[in-house]
């Protein structure tokens, strides 16, 4: 019998888009995938039916492009990231398809709901703000630009918590994503890996008594199994690889203990293993719970890198070679250690000697800086750090070794800027840092926003600036405009397009010609009621969740993000307080009614920011029922903040609250999606406000409080919040009510802390911002007042907001730093 090769055997055709046929593979998978007659199908069902079908059009697609980059051997783009807030996908892949319609078509002919059964697909627990939801829209802006790149992160089974409110309080549940199964994933198990943990080194000598070797031998190993999900480009130009790792135990069960009677204790590698990859971010107040985060970002960097390296040498290129066919993008300092893996890797597993292993890693890498607060630089204890990683210990003091003397002889530094570039901080306990690692051992390194690159030059990588002065570079940061305008918003996408074509769709900065349109009575209009009709739906929502009803014609003034002191939300709560307090005692002025709404998770850990919540709901609670306020103020904290639940707060959004102390937000994206989507923003000139007043115009945005200098100074030279606030007879009457217990009357004392900490040292400047910040609010409602000048400046956001598309900042990081 004659055999027949792989390469004669023809591949599958691509399968067809028409409706009838769609209609008739749903019926098929539903069938012979799920086991269900039509008959008692339920939604879940046709959900997961709906994305098999829908799913093997993007593997058609998946395949081509993974052919293709191999015929190619083209340079790939690996993007580590512990965080990839991908939200629901089956909307994405089908709009990214151009397969929208007829999807709807084909299960409106079956009888089902397209949006019924698309709101039951879970939203994906794999991060918590604005880092993830970067990765995210990385992945698939580097799909529509044609990059071959895969992304590497966690697939944790619970994620980040889900968030409830009791009384108020904050209370973090499982998120159980994945309870269900994921139809998306694809199980990897020939991409499997050991990873080790804890142990001992040994040397290995030759005959001659020289050192050749080092050997790591872990006490611990888990297996890290591959799981593969696709993202879709937009028109399916290319569909690359997010993979996410899952901790497995080498041996699942220890029989001789569960023999024993020890029936838990005979599980304890499995839970061991499994720990892992159940939470993402856990508490790190505990010395355990350092440990295992620190366990989490080596489990996933050592599993990526032994995959990246496997498939390098797989294509037949030589490890020398690594720079020119591979490009590792460090997202923040997490994947830090991936430094000393490949180091690891190169040196002990290949054979490699030092010097030429640290030329090929620091070329291969490149590491993004996306904050300057030092708590989110990541150091570890040197204890903690050799007792779980003893080898990479050793290669951090060689490495180390290599750069402070380079850093002596070459650049003649002191002994105060030599301590300062550092891996090892001596200030107090000995701590590894992992942000001096990440820029070291890269050859790239870059802000997201131009306010914040220059803030690193200064500030937390001023030392290691003058040692590389080339290294740093800027990549403003930007957001998919499939998802954040023409998914989100499909009412707003129609009207653009019939206002300007659909150049748009293909190139965001297209969007510019609506400019022509600003001005015009009869579209805005046409704008008007879209804004509308997201207001209501947003409305429905809260209305059905929390039985709290909005009135669609108030102002929707939004705040959604991590909740956290230096993003202000203390802020925006104080000057409420006080907008109560005027327009109670003033009745007869003419009050913008206003809708102040709040999202965001605070981390379990964060005092300050918990209490922050509670706060909000208790203002909610009594200004929503003071009969006073003639429904002019609302106030609305909603809970458990995704990506799902922003798709219908963004499109809401009348006013944009972007109000974190100036200097210390890197970049915001949040910003972008709110200004695209036709809202005016408000805020500080923090981050990418900046650029985005500069490409706005200053008469489009609301501009407000301290510069970064000026808070510089400001601290230098002494803060006295105290006599700043005195002198506010507003914010002193407002802290008066919060301190004293107007919102809190169960407990009178509750945010006497709060208020206290603005008294004393006020570090994110909150009373310092406070006076201009409702000045700003003022000038919003006699903007608000009159609808013409409201819409022409919203509409000129949308216009001018193309420029923030993450497909030009792919290109960019592309361009000048993968050259991919």
């Amino acid at each position: 019998m004659d055999t027949v090769s792989k390469a004669d055997i023809p591949l599958p055709k691509p399968r067809a888009f028409e409706p009838e046929v769609l209609a008739a593979e749903i019926i098929e998978k539903l069938t012979y995938a799920i086991g269900k007659d039509t008959k008692v199908a339920k939604p879940h069902d046709w959900l997961t039916a709906t994305i098999l079908v829908v799913r093997e059009r993007v593997i058609d697609k998946w395949m081509e492009a993974t052919r293709a980059a191999y015929v190619a051997n083209a340079k790939r783009v690996y993007y580590l990231s512990l965080e990839f807030l991908i939200g629901r996908l089956m909307r994405d892949a089908m709009s990214n398809l151009q397969m929208m319609d007829e999807i709807k078509e084909a299960l409106a002919s079956l009888g089902v709901d397209i949006n019924v059964i698309a709101g039951l697909e879970p939203d994906a627990a794999l991060g918590n703000g604005g880092l993830g939801r970067l990765a995210a829209c990385f992945m698939e802006s580097m799909a529509t630009v044609n990059i071959p790149a895969y992304g590497y992160g966690i697939r944790y089974v619970h994620g980040l918590f889900r968030q409830q409110m009791a009384e108020g309080w904050q209370v973090e549940l499982p998120e159980n994503w994945l309870a269900h199964g994921n139809p998306w994933e694809f199980e990897r198990r020939e991409s499997s890996y050991e990873i080790g943990f804890g142990g001992g080194v040994e040397t290995v000598n030759n005959s001659s008594g020289e050192d050749v070797r080092f050997v790591w031998k872990p006490s611990e190993r888990v297996i890290a199994t591959a799981f593969d999900t696709p993202v879709v480009g937009w028109r399916a130009e290319r569909v690359n690889t997010l993979r996410l790792w899952s901790a497995q135990p080498i041996d699942p069960i220890l029989l001789d203990a569960f023999n024993a009677g020890d029936h838990i204790g005979a599980l304890r590698e499995s839970n061991k293993a499994e720990t892992l990859t159940r939470v993402l971010y856990p508490a790190d107040a505990t010395s355990a719970g350092q440990e295992l985060r620190l366990r989490q970002e080596y489990f996933f960097c050592s599993a990526s890198l032994q995959d990246i390296l496997r498939r390098h040498v797989q294509h037949g290129n030589s490890l020398d070679t690594l720079p020119d066919k591979v490009a590792i993008q460090l997202n923040d300092t997490h994947p830090a250690v991936s430094v000393c893996e490949l180091m690891r890797l190169l040196c002990d597993i290949h054979g490699m000697d030092f010097d030429a292993a640290w030329d090929i890693t620091w070329r291969t890498f490149s590491y993004t800086n996306h904050t300057l607060l030092p708590e989110a630089l990541e150091s570890w204890p040197v204890p903690l750090f050799e007792r779980l990683l003893p080898r990479h210990m050793q290669l951090v003091y060689a490495i180390n070794a290599k750069i402070l003397i380079e850093a002596r002889r070459q650049k003649g530094m002191n002994d105060q800027e030599i301590s300062k570039i550092s891996l090892i901080d001596e200030s107090g306990d000995r701590r590894v840092r992992m942000g001096n690692l990440a820029f070291i051992g890269s050859h790239s390194v870059n802000g997201v926003s131009a306010l914040h690159t220059e803030l690193m030059k200064e500030t937390v990588f001023a030392d290691l600036h003058k040692l590389y002065p080339t290294r740093i570079n800027n990549k403003t940061n930007g957001i998919t405009p499939r998802r954040w305008l023409m998914q989100c918003n499909p009412k707003l996408t129609a009207l653009i397009r019939e206002a300007i074509g659909d150049a748009f769709l293909d190139d965001a900065e297209k969007l510019t010609a609506l400019d022509a349109f600003a001005d015009d009575k009869a579209f805005q209009e046409k704008f008007a009621a879209v804004k509308r009709a997201n207001k209501e739906q947003l409305a429905n929502l809260v209305a059905s969740r929390m039985g709290i009803r909005l009135d669609p014609s108030a102002m929707f003034d939004i705040q959604i993000k991590r909740i956290h002191e230096y993003k202000r939300q203390l802020l925006n709560i104080i000057e409420t307080v006080a907008l109560y307090d005027q327009m109670r005692s003033h009745p007869e002025r003419d009050w913008a009614p206003r809708v102040k709404l709040f999202a965001g998770k605070a981390a379990p850990s964060y005092h300050n920011a918990k209490l922050i919540i509670k706060l909000a709901n208790d203002v909610a609670r009594v200004i929503n029922n003071d009969p006073s306020v003639r429904g002019l103020l609302k106030v609305v904290f909603v809970p458990n903040y995704n990506v799902t639940l922003a798709e219908t707060m963004v499109p809401a959004a009348d006013l944009s609250e972007q109000i974190s102390t100036a200097g210390m937000e890197a970049s915001g994206t949040g910003n972008m999606k709110f200004a695209l989507n036709g809202a005016l923003t408000i805020g500080t000139l923090d981050g990418a406000n900046v650029e985005m007043r500069d490409h706005v115009g200053e008469d489009n945005i609301v501009i407000f409080g301290m510069t970064a200098a000026e808070v510089g100074k400001l601290r230098a030279e002494g803060h006295n919040p105290r006599a700043v606030i005195e002198r506010s007879r507003e914010l002193s009457q407002a802290l008066s009510a919060i301190a004293t217990g107007v919102f809190s009357p169960d407990d009178r004392g509750r945010f006497g802390g709060l208020v206290d900490g603005l008294y004393n040292h006020d570090w994110f400047m909150v009373a310092a911002d406070f006076d201009a910040y409702a000045k700003a609010q003022r000038q919003v409602d006699g903007i608000w007042a009159n609808p013409t000048d409201w819409f022409g400046k919203t509409i000129r956001n949308t216009a001018r907001m193309g420029w923030f598309s993450s497909d030009r900042t792919i290109r960019q990081y592309t361009n000048d730093i993968w050259r991919a």
